[in-house]
């Protein structure tokens, strides 16, 4: 019985060790360096109007970007293509995310099978999307929010 309670012990005190690894695609602290490089064209406000980064407004409010629908944030006017890229349904998970930012007319011209769709973005992130977007996860509403919102609907 002592190593029955042993082991379950063990093992409940692993587990959550295990959990953050597995669901730790990038580290938050490195893509705050790589954000760096986005803030030339996009910000970080809150729903409320925190200004939480100071950025340029060529691209849109990266708030809640993580887990968002492509081409929906109200306040920009997104490029026709990414636009019609989120009405098909892409959203910013990490696959998409990375995809994008490493070559974002690539990624739309593939997303919707048009060797001529276009994005405003040009830059190409070569490396770091995976901390970029861990850092970016942290600035959106809470999750209770989000259920919340889509329960009202």
């Amino acid at each position: 019985m002592k190593h029955v309670l042993t082991a379950t012990l063990l093992g409940l005190l692993a587990a959550p060790a295990f959990t953050a690894t597995a669901f730790a695609e990038g580290n938050p602290a490195k893509g705050e360096k790589v954000f760096n490089r986005c803030k030339s064209c996009h910000t970080i406000v809150s729903d409320s109007g925190e200004n939480i980064i100071k950025g340029g407004r060529t691209g849109p409010n990266l708030w809640g970007v993580v887990g968002r629908t492509a081409g929906t944030y109200e306040d920009f006017k997104y490029s026709d293509d990414l636009a019609a890229a989120g009405a098909a349904g892409l959203v910013w998970d990490l696959e998409n995310f990375t995809g994008f930012t490493a070559d974002p007319r690539g990624f739309l011209q593939t997303h919707l099978d048009d060797s001529k769709a276009k994005s405003k973005m040009t830059f190409k992130l070569k490396k770091g999307a995976e901390d970029l977007y861990a850092f970016l996860a942290q600035y959106g509403p809470a999750p209770e929010d989000t259920a919340e919102e889509a329960a009202s609907e």
